[in-house]
């Protein structure tokens, strides 16, 4: 399907609305990039890659994302501040005036697919305005063959139209942008935003809430990769964290590097066909399968080149600058994207203070405490305003994607991960030495060999220490890794100042999970750290 265009049937958009609109169905990524730059809506780096600008959002708006209150969702739904409902009626007249709004143009049709288990298997159609974002799609979910396409089905559908503007007054939106789910429609509308992250995060939001409450599997947000012997392990991290790094590992199998199922019969699956991965200063010394993996078929986005020579330093466009790509382009990967249980989870972090250990063990009690809290921090830099280190936390290490309460996802992780004997590690990719600006970040090296001791089963034969704050066990050995930066507070000058920045952490990570309190078991609030009581 690569080297043609597919041509065997007329897909009629008229069902959803569109009139008198060209449609060009399936395109290969080569005449999709052709189109983008006839369009002149992007350039090329010297390599052949494709480069676009994605215009005025070049990230996620979360406060623009909606989901419909509807008779499906207003019982299931964990209303709130990232949550945020929307009126049938607003979305009804919203979605006429977009479908009016693409009618007569030249449009872009891609059916895919969603979760590389057949028996979970999501039939997805897109429908773009622009050519980059239908190969964006053409990426990031599953392709089928065409003996699928003969008798292809949608289950849901991807309206996508950055050029349309909505007018809050009159649509219900709190601006322009808007990522609308509707679960009784089966409706992604996206618009007034060419961020591609959109188009993706709304089926892994769909995921989230089709999964767990209908088929008893568990969504993650989180990267895997199995080694020789079938021995799966699973990443979950924010953004900034190492997720796609320390995932893509030239002595294992990649799975997929972001959104994954875990099912009830012990199998764990990519939701993806491709990768996403952010790519500021991105270096091929420091990650080579993703550096070699930006070849044409690729898109990057919102970065500056001159000369065709890609700066990825260049942060001048966006912090976000990013790359998708099929998942082929990386050379070692799982075929299909599935595998069985997995024998170690690590949790990332990046700790700008200074404080958690490189690497530690957690109980079931202290994986779904910290599952729940997800958190990470935010240094100078990162979004604007930010001066200093700020301690930054998104429940299951995705709550913009979770439409349920976090416990729900919580529990059914701390439910597998016992039925699975699984290994539960926290890892900080952040700072050592003391916070950022004082301190320094965890050598990437040093990283690596520890998740490598673990995969090994190296750390099962050391003895480890317990955190005094957090509780948590640190082994006292590693191969090929210093002993003292084992423990966090050995590297420490001043052994004073890091028990109070240790105490500081903790009482934020119980005021975070204040708001969960009511609803997690006694066994999960157990798994907290034990530090002076914050004064709520």
């Amino acid at each position: 399907m690569d080297s043609k265009d597919i041509i065997t049937k007329t897909i009629s958009l008229k069902q959803y609305g569109i009139k008198n609109a060209t449609t060009n169905y399936q395109l290969s990524p080569k005449k999709l990039q052709q189109e983008t730059l006839k369009q002149n809506l992007g350039k090329e780096t010297s390599d052949g890659v494709l480069a676009i600008n994605t215009g005025k959002f070049t990230g996620r708006s979360p406060k623009d994302r909606f989901i419909v209150k509807d008779e499906v969702t207003k019982d299931q739904v964990w209303w709130g501040d990232i949550n945020i409902p929307f009126e049938t009626s607003n979305f009804d007249k919203l979605y006429d005036k977009v479908t009016k709004y693409l009618s007569g143009k030249a449009l872009y049709v891609r059916d895919a697919y969603a979760c590389a288990h057949q028996d979970y298997k999501l039939n997805i159609r897109v429908i773009n305005e622009y050519p980059w974002s239908n190969m964006f799609a053409y990426n990031m979910f599953l392709r089928p063959t065409e003996e699928e396409l003969s008798g292809f089905k949608e289950d849901w559908v991807i309206l996508n139209a950055p050029g349309f503007k909505a007018d809050p007054d009159e649509d219900g939106t709190r601006q322009e942008n808007f990522a609308i789910l509707n679960f009784s429609k089966k409706i992604a509308l996206i618009g007034g935003t060419g961020y591609t992250g959109e188009i993706k995060k709304g089926i892994f939001s769909a995921l989230n809430l089709i999964l767990p409450v209908y088929q008893d599997a568990l969504p993650m947000h989180c990267s895997a990769n199995v080694g020789d012997k079938g021995d799966a392990a699973i990443f979950f991290g924010l953004s900034g964290t190492g997720k796609t790094t320390l995932s893509a590992d030239p002595n294992r199998k990649l799975i997929g590097d972001d959104e994954h199922g875990w099912t009830p019969d012990n199998k764990i699956f990519n939701f993806e066909g491709g990768c996403y991965a952010k790519v500021i200063n991105l270096s091929k010394e420091n990650e080579p399968d993703i550096y070699n993996a930006i070849k044409p078929g690729a898109i990057l986005e919102n970065i500056v080149f001159k000369n065709g020579e890609v700066d990825y330093a260049d942060t001048s466009i966006t912090q976000n600058t990013r790359v998708s790509y099929p998942i082929n382009h990386i050379q070692y990967i799982q075929k299909p994207s599935v595998a069985g249980n997995p024998k170690n989870i690590f949790f990332l972090t990046a700790d700008a203070f200074g404080v958690l250990p490189p690497i530690s063990k957690l109980n079931p009690a202290q994986a779904a405490y910290h599952f729940i809290s997800g958190y990470t921090a935010k240094v100078a830099g990162t979004e604007e305003g930010v001066k200093e280190p700020q301690p930054s936390f998104s429940a299951c290490f995705g709550a913009p994607f979770m439409p349920l309460h976090p416990t729900v996802y919580a529990e059914m992780l701390s439910r597998k991960m016992k039925e699975a004997n699984v290994n539960v590690w926290l890892v900080n990719t952040g700072w050592t030495g003391g916070p950022y600006g004082t301190g320094q970040r965890m050598k990437l090296n040093y990283t690596r060999a520890m998740i490598d001791a673990a995969l090994s089963g190296s750390l099962n034969e050391v003895a480890y220490e317990c955190h005094e704050i957090f509780g948590i066990k640190m082994p006292t050995a590693c191969p090929n890794v210093p002993t003292e930066v084992l423990n966090p507070k050995n590297t420490w000058k001043d052994k004073e100042a890091y028990d109070l920045k240790a105490e500081e952490l903790a009482n934020t990570f119980k005021r975070n999970f204040s708001q969960f309190k009511e609803y997690a078991s006694r066994e999960i609030l157990e798994g907290g750290p034990f530090s002076v009581e914050y004064n709520a």
